[in-house]
């Protein structure tokens, strides 16, 4: 249901860290089918809840903040789209996941944030970011239609339970 990966280097250019990032939510997602076709073959509300976790698990993924996967994968488009990101976690933390999940990002992202945001500017992050448009609208629209079929299986699959 999911993996932490660290690596000295995500790849050589922004490009193949967006690929690396849009991997796993990809796989995840394609994981998430097995469970969603058997509640829709037998109706069974443990499948349906099953789906919906790996649906929303795969959509938390995708926020755009290091060191999740959406982060990586929107590196393809600069990093001031991670103080969006930073802004997504924040709403989703208040929202849906409580405290812990927000500590959780910061913690193991913060560093990396504030390092790659501090040097932006270098000739190093200028050439990790130097990526063609086509590449940049490609991945967009694989992160973007990708997150319309998480929210659209979450909110097909989830159900309402009061305690």
């Amino acid at each position: 249901m999911g993996a932490l990966i660290a690596a000295k280097s995500m790849g050589k250019d922004a490009a193949a860290e967006a690929r690396v990032g849009l991997a796993g939510p990809i796989l995840g997602t394609i994981g998430t089918l097995i469970p969603l076709a058997i509640w829709l073959a037998t109706g069974s509300d443990l499948w349906r809840a099953l789906a919906y976790i790996g649906f929303f698990i795969n959509l938390i993924n995708l926020m755009p903040v290091l060191p999740l996967d959406g982060g990586r994968a929107m590196a393809v488009l600069g990093p001031y789209v991670w103080l969006l990101g930073i802004l997504i976690a924040v709403a989703a933390t208040v929202i849906f996941l409580g405290p812990f999940m927000l500590i959780f990002v910061l913690a193991l992202g913060g560093p990396e944030l504030y390092h790659r945001f501090k040097n932006r500017h270098s000739q190093e992050s200028r050439a990790f970011h130097s990526v063609p448009t086509g590449t940049k609208l490609a991945v967009a629209a694989v992160y973007f239609g990708l997150t319309a079929v998480l929210i659209l299986g979450a909110a097909e699959t989830y159900i309402s339970r009061s305690l």
